[in-house]
C-alpha cells in the first residue's frame, strides 16, 4: 500500500518566490527613485555641490568670496570642493542604504548598492 503525502512544499516554495520577486520589483523600483533625488552639501560657506542619485554632479558653486578667501591658493578652494563633494556623496548612500534597508527588513544582500 502507498501512502501519498500532501506535497505542501511546492506552495511554500511559490510564495516564497512570489515573495522574493515582489522584494525584487520594490527593489528596482526604489532605486529608480533614489536616482532621481538630489543630495546638497556645502564647505566652508564657500563652495556647494549638488549630486544625483547617481552619484553624478548636478551642479557645483563656488562663491566669489571663496576665490578671494584662498588667496591665489589653488588648493585650499580644490579642499572645498572635495569636502563637499564627498559630504554630498555621502548623503546619498546614507538614503540610498537606509531606504532599500527598510524594503530588505535590514537583511545583508550582498551587492544590492
Amino acid at each position: 500500500m502507498k501512502v501519498r503525502i500532501p506535497n505542501s512544499g511546492g506552495n511554500q516554495m511559490n510564495a516564497m518566490l512570489q515573495q522574493a520577486q515582489k522584494m525584487q520589483a520594490d527593489m528596482e523600483a526604489m532605486q529608480a527613485e533614489l536616482e532621481t533625488r538630489e543630495y546638497t552639501a556645502g564647505a566652508g560657506g564657500l563652495v556647494t555641490v549638488t549630486v544625483t542619485g547617481k552619484h553624478e554632479i548636478k551642479q557645483l558653486k563656488i562663491l566669489p568670496e571663496a576665490l578671494t578667501e584662498a588667496d591665489g591658493d589653488p588648493e585650499m578652494l580644490e579642499d572645498l570642493i572635495t569636502v563637499a563633494f564627498n559630504e554630498a556623496l555621502s548623503k546619498a548612500m546614507q538614503a540610498s542604504e537606509a531606504e532599500m534597508g527598510k524594503l530588505t527588513n535590514g537583511m545583508n544582500l550582498p551587492g544590492l548598492l
